[in-house]
């Protein structure tokens, strides 16, 4: 089926357009833009040079997808850097997210992920599956979230900070660290406020890996012992989640966020 352009907007010709896509009035996509199957770009939305989108995703009013960095070095917008996007994504009116800062290199975003009105995701993050990122939340450039986080209103999260999966961020957090897996993570300063016991129900989660987890959680922040002796208890629980979330631990070269 071939695609559905309004009169008014703007598609380079070097553009390539996949099928049925549809292109609202006063779109614009740039030169070297590459768009799957049944994409919906609608009004003043701009698909930026270096934008590389897969199928079946949403684009909404005035979204820029594929800004050159907000990195005061990025002077030469003709370097050649991407924003790769996968499927069944949907950004919502006004958000931003930007292409890489480093020649040759993408910003990364997987499939099913829900951008509120006026997200923004920085340069260079890497982004997996079916996380939702609520109005006005700030993603650093660098950032590494992995399936499934809730990242709520306000939320700001710092440069090269690494999210683990099924993580909650509170509304209006300050995120300096690495953020814990399977976790609600709250505040200014943040600190672990307890298990995501309301996204894990909901993603299905068995009770006996809810129990495991929350096994885990008590082990971690006990005093008295070493972080390292703590974390080896955590693994010898033989748990594939528990074992997930030592290994995180274990990887946060910028610390974690931890209990108050």
């Amino acid at each position: 089926m071939s695609n559905q352009i309004h009169a008014t907007a703007l598609v380079a010709g070097t553009a390539s357009l996949g099928n049925n896509n549809v292109i609202g009035p006063y779109a614009i996509v740039e030169d070297g833009v590459q768009l799957g199957d049944n994409n919906v770009i609608a009004a003043h939305a701009v698909l930026k040079f270096g934008t590389q989108m897969q199928n079946a995703n949403r684009v909404h009013e005035g979204a820029v997808l594929g800004g050159p960095p907000q990195h005061t070095l990025f002077t030469d917008e003709s370097v050649i850097t991407h924003l790769k996007i996968g499927s069944d994504n949907v950004f919502r009116e006004a958000v931003t997210v930007n292409r890489s800062y480093v020649e040759g290199e993408s910003t990364i975003l997987g499939n099913g992920n829900y951008l509120m009105y006026a997200a923004h995701i920085g340069h260079d993050c890497v982004i997996g599956n079916n996380n939702i990122f609520v109005t006005s939340c700030g993603i650093g450039g660098h950032v590494t979230i992995a399936d499934r986080a809730f990242i709520s209103g306000g939320v700001m999260v710092h440069q090269f900070v690494h999210i683990g999966s099924y993580a909650m961020l509170g509304g209006n957090s300050k995120i300096t660290q690495d953020v814990l897996p399977f976790m609600i993570t709250d505040g200014n300063p943040a600190t672990v406020r307890g298990l995501n016991l309301v996204g894990l129900k909901r993603a299905g989660f068995k009770m006996e890996d809810i129990r495991l987890l929350k096994q885990a959680y008590r082990i971690l922040f006990r005093a008295g012992e070493s972080l390292e002796q703590n974390l080896d208890e955590i693994t010898a629980l033989e748990s594939k989640l528990t074992a997930q979330l030592a290994e995180f631990v274990r990887a946060a070269k910028r610390g974690f966020h931890r209990a108050g």
